[in-house]
């Protein structure tokens, strides 16, 4: 899949669900009515066809987001489903040591098989930590989790809910149930958790865990953002390489959101500085989404959907729906307009759209 700014896409984004049981006041602060559930949610199956048809397309990473998708039932039998796509039925067993070997004796001849190398979810942690060896026997590669405060009252401020300890213990789960690596998730917003910048580093090297800082975006439910609550990815290096001097892992990030770094004094643990905003990274965006109710977003800034749900219902082809998504992503954006005079917010905010 090539969009018509000759950027390939290789990431797809799978909502499961728009319902989160979190309040966080940068998504969902007052919650939402969900959507109709039967009639506009896909099924797992329509997930698997459309994963499917991605994956003949390119498509190397899936990520299964929300909302929150544990809230999904029965998460672990789609799981199971796309880990299948790892193996390409219709050819044999591949993978990518085999497909390497291919490549070294005969260079011109070797052919590429397309298949998935990364099945990964996000999520809010509540019930991930009696689900972390499930979720892994199923074939889920990687887990992020979200933590957005160390401290249990600042927590509770900032999403609406007392689970402090159920996420931290996902954490633990995650890393047992042998999920590498595993990542944190933190949206930095001044005045709410910007004190916490370095403690959160210090959790990284004693966790082990590749902890990433997210800017804050208007993607909020509320519409309550503004510029004066970012706290730009430079500032947060400077306050974290201050106390703990950080390394930077590779002079690029291609196709990746974040910068990648390592401390200096060899500890464990990882750092990552994701700044859309104040750093965008839009022209090596490789990532396509799709929406619980079946509609493809081609940016999580986007202000038109394109109605995938319908074209499966309609009982298209195979040949069609390959065709309609390949025409869509020929629309995708050249880059968002967080920061031009004119900005439309999203048509939607994260909890419907998918991280």
């Amino acid at each position: 899949l090539r969009d018509a700014h000759n950027r390939i896409i290789r990431d797809l984004r799978v909502s499961l669900t728009d319902r989160c049981n979190f309040r966080c006041f940068y998504c969902l602060p007052h919650g939402e009515p969900p959507l109709a559930r039967k009639e506009t949610i896909l099924t797992f199956e329509e997930i698997w066809r459309v994963c499917e048809i991605f994956v003949s397309l390119g498509i190397e990473k899936i990520r299964l987001t929300g909302g929150e998708p544990l809230l999904r039932k029965d998460v672990e039998k789609l799981v199971e489903k796309l880990s299948g796509l790892k193996l390409n039925a219709k050819c044999g067993v591949r993978n990518a040591e085999s497909e390497a070997e291919d490549r070294q004796r005969n260079p011109q001849s070797a052919i590429h098989i397309p298949q998935l190398k990364d099945l990964a979810l996000t999520t809010n942690g509540h019930t991930f930590a009696r689900r972390a060896e499930n979720l892994k026997r199923a074939g889920l590669d990687r887990v992020t989790i979200s933590l957005d405060s160390l401290k249990r009252e600042n927590f509770r401020e900032i999403t609406g809910v007392d689970y402090l300890e159920n996420v931290l213990g996902a954490i633990e789960a995650a890393k047992n149930a042998g999920l590498d690596p595993v990542k944190i998730n933190a949206v930095i917003v001044r005045g709410r958790n910007d004190d916490e910048i370095v403690e959160f580093a210090r959790f990284a090297r004693e966790s082990a865990v590749s902890f990433r800082f997210i800017e804050f975006m208007p993607l909020d439910a509320g519409h309550e953002w503004n510029r004066e609550m970012i706290v730009s990815g430079r500032e947060i290096y400077r306050q974290i390489n201050s106390t703990f001097p950080l390394k930077l892992k590779t002079d690029s990030r291609g196709a990746e959101t974040a910068w990648k770094y390592e401390f200096a004094d060899g500890a464990p643990g990882e750092i990552g500085i994701i700044a859309p905003v104040t750093e965008m990274f839009c022209g090596a965006c490789s990532r396509i989404r799709l929406t619980a109710d079946g509609q493809i977003r081609t940016c999580l800034f986007s202000t038109e959907e394109h109605n995938l749900r319908d074209v499966l219902r309609s009982g298209a082809t195979r040949e069609e729906i390959v065709e309609f998504i390949r025409g869509v992503v020929l629309q995708k954006e050249a880059r968002h307009s967080i920061n031009d005079l004119n900005f439309t917010p999203a048509s939607r905010s994260m909890s419907f759209i998918g991280g």
